[in-house]
């Protein structure tokens, strides 16, 4: 089947933020101000601002949201009504909790040598001790920005709604919205998080990486964060990659396997999926191709590719459901494939 390109994260700027931060940093002018050190003030106007920005996603109310949203993204929303409307399906039903909130004051941020604003770097201590999240944000303009988490409890797969806001003639307006998972495949990331460390004494490398790319998901929830603790993660993930990952995999860097019958093909991205909602998450490997072709062609190429990755590579077969193949061209619509691992030959 053909899936579109799609990227349900919106943003505005490169955000790195931690889960759970209870003091309060400052950096070059910049300051980190968390919940437990803001005045009442401060952290119920960005709580409400946040709750009621969660609340019209679970509403499904792109219009409502819009109405809050800085002019930049206002005026251009078809991106985010698509991931709106996409998380407020995920959370039908929950229970909106917000877990936590960070000001961010740059008032006194300087514009760089060349006029523009400058790039703001916000470090936040945890616990007043030597462990640190580090909000970085490039080409910020002088003013007050908040970060708020909501989470959407009670229901089966728990979701995370963050919002990065813009203090705009005293109202707090959404600039960037970043929807996501909390669970897979039933699980959490500490869960994947402990599982790969388990598979990376086993040696089951490939398993490990994936696991802990999966743990980074759902623990990050932007998806662009700098933090002690993910850090750590980002380590282990590293020392357990296997060697023919070790330089990482790109367009520029493919991972090359060879099929049965000689045929090779160029892996331009490996990782993990969790759309079709089983017992097991899948592994997802983009797949380079000079052109699609029609579907029962595609389809082969995408079966051969398949048997071709867990040949070279046998211990996929353990920890997950099966595998996507998603062939890539630049320019036309992805081609993808799933099947069961069982069902692979």
């Amino acid at each position: 089947m053909r899936v579109p390109d799609c990227r349900p994260i919106v943003r505005r700027w490169s955000v790195g933020v931690l889960t759970a931060v209870l003091a309060c940093g400052v950096a070059s002018g910049e300051k980190c101000t968390t919940q437990s050190a803001m005045t009442d003030t401060d952290r119920n106007a960005l709580a409400g601002a946040g709750r009621a920005m969660a609340e019209k996603v679970l509403a499904n109310d792109a219009a409502g949201l819009q109405a809050i949203t800085i002019a930049e993204y206002a005026q251009n929303f078809g991106a985010i009504q698509a991931a709106v409307g996409n998380a407020s399906a995920k959370v039908k039903g929950a229970t909106l909790v917000v877990e936590q909130v960070y000001l961010l004051d740059a008032s006194d941020m300087k514009p760089g040598p060349d006029g523009k604003p400058g790039n703001a770097q916000f470090l936040c201590t945890l616990n007043r001790s030597i462990a640190e999240a580090d909000f970085s944000i490039p080409s910020l303009p002088a003013g007050k920005y908040g970060f708020v988490i909501v989470e959407a409890r009670g229901i089966a797969a728990p979701w995370r709604l963050s919002f990065l806001m813009e203090q705009v003639q005293g109202q707090w307006q959404m600039a960037g919205f970043y929807p996501g998972a909390m669970t897979a495949a039933g699980r959490d990331g500490l869960w994947y998080w402990t599982a790969a460390r388990t598979m990376a004494k086993s040696k089951e490398q490939w398993n490990a990486w994936l696991y802990y790319r999966q743990a980074e998901a759902l623990l990050n929830p932007s998806g662009l964060i700098l933090s002690t603790h993910l850090e750590k993660l980002h380590n282990e993930q590293a020392s357990a990659a296997p060697p023919a990952l070790s330089g990482g995999i790109s367009m520029e860097s493919p991972l090359v396997v060879k099929g049965a019958d000689g045929v090779e093909y160029h892996f331009i991205g490996l990782g993990v999926d969790d759309s079709l909602a089983t017992d097991k998450i899948d592994v997802m490997a983009h797949l380079k191709v000079e052109q699609i072709g029609d579907a029962v062609a595609a389809r082969k190429r995408n079966l051969d590719a398949m048997s071709a990755l867990l040949g070279a590579y046998p211990e996929l077969r353990k920890g997950f459901h099966g595998v996507w193949i998603v062939a890539e061209v630049q320019g036309q619509p992805p081609y993808a494939t799933e099947l069961a691992m069982n069902e692979v030959r």
